[in-house]
């Protein structure tokens, strides 16, 4: 049976993808100076103005406007209404409300029972977290998202390094992938649309998409005689970023997360200190279903955890192995509680994330890349015993 699945990607020059960035490097300038900071930052871009607002409680002293103008000037807004020496920013930032402070400071647990140190920390939110795994790629990974992904960081890479000067920061990408009873088989759709320049032509423009973004990351062998390929196909794109649409942070959760592939949360990621777990479990889940994938407990995993607001442990956890898993998903979800801890002090520390590792996160996937602790498979030899 032959199917069709889609993904997609944008560089950091989208208008959500700079709110993102700006979300982001504002959280880790905080945490720079204070590991324990609390943090939800959101914001919002249009035409010329920036709004930087959400909750902060932190010792840190950061300059919110001066980091988000030192962000869109390293996107490369330096022209337009929304250069970053132009654009109006307002900042409206207040405290974490002291009722969420209260159960996230002292678990539910830690209150009632006294529990143990990884009992400390309540969750900061409500809400269910996926987590998800394949072997479809090298980064266990699905194919669209990946050659997506990496297409849109291309576009950015050419741009730079002066291969395609004229190109502007903003772009999206989109990649369908055919599937023959499951099984990738080649590569049907390519979309390509890439801000630019006055000056360029729209036939220099698609040739040279196609053979320095394209072609160098799409292997030959997934493309044939009947791949079609859509490169700025609404014509020219001279307008873009918060100048062209509006921006929001956390508006891009699918591509940042398995495009599309697998169930998403309620949250989005960016902006959000680790108490937050609609980020930070986020990541763990991914952590755990890769090791179980990479141990060859199944072929694809998705895993799902919800947490009620204050309580540290779990409330449930839920595995789908799409019929690839080796043990009954049963089985699998009492491995996944029996081998890793679920509290969101222990993963935060299992993870590192208390210190500034979020900037890099914000455009081209939180997921798939390395760098991130929570894509090691550092636990495989430990769950082969299962098998």
């Amino acid at each position: 049976m032959k199917k069709f699945f889609t993904s997609e990607s944008v560089t950091e020059g989208h208008p959500d993808k700079v709110c993102d960035n700006i979300s982001d490097g504002i959280l880790d300038a905080i945490f720079s100076q204070d590991p324990m900071a609390r943090a939800a930052v959101e914001c919002a871009a249009a035409f010329d103005t920036l709004l930087i607002m959400g909750e902060v409680t932190t010792t840190a002293k950061v300059d919110y406007e001066q980091t988000a103008r030192q962000i869109i000037q390293r996107i490369g807004y330096d022209f337009g209404t929304f250069a970053y020496d132009k654009c109006k920013v307002i900042v409206a930032i207040h405290e974490q409300s002291p009722d969420i402070a209260m159960g996230v400071n002292a678990s539910l647990e830690k209150k009632t029972d006294g529990g143990d140190e990884e009992d400390q920390l309540g969750a900061g939110d409500q809400g269910m977290m996926f987590g998800y795994a394949c072997t479809e790629t090298e980064e266990l990974m699905p194919l669209t998202l990946v050659l997506a992904q990496k297409m849109a960081k291309r576009l950015t890479d050419v741009r730079r390094d002066g291969t395609l000067p004229y190109l502007r920061p903003d772009g999206k990408t989109q990649v369908t992938v055919e599937y023959e009873d499951g099984v990738a088989k080649r590569v049907d759709t390519v979309v390509v649309s890439t801000q630019h320049d006055a000056e360029v032509s729209q036939e220099t423009l698609k040739k040279d998409v196609k053979k320095y973004v394209i072609d160098a990351i799409i292997p030959v062998e997934w493309m044939d005689e009947n791949t079609k390929f859509y490169i700025n196909p609404t014509g020219r794109f001279e307008i873009g970023g918060p100048e062209g649409d509006s921006g929001l942070t956390g508006r891009k959760i699918i591509v940042d997360t398995y495009g599309g592939r697998c169930a998403h949360g309620g949250g989005a990621f960016s902006g959000k200190d680790p108490t937050k777990v609609d980020r930070s479990a986020a990541y763990y889940c991914r952590y755990i279903a890769k090791n179980m994938v990479a141990a060859g407990l199944a072929d694809e995993l998705e895993i799902q955890v919800a947490y009620a607001i204050g309580v540290a442990n779990p409330v449930s956890v839920f595995v789908d192995s799409h019929g690839t898993g080796k043990l009954d998903d049963e089985r699998l979800a009492q491995i996944v509680c029996d081998e890793f801890d679920l509290r969101p002090s222990a993963f935060i520390r299992e993870l590192g994330l208390r210190a500034p590792v979020f900037a890099q996160t914000a455009a081209y996937g939180h997921f798939g890349r390395d760098g991130f602790a929570w894509e090691k498979t550092d636990r495989v030899e430990s769950l082969k015993k299962y098998l």
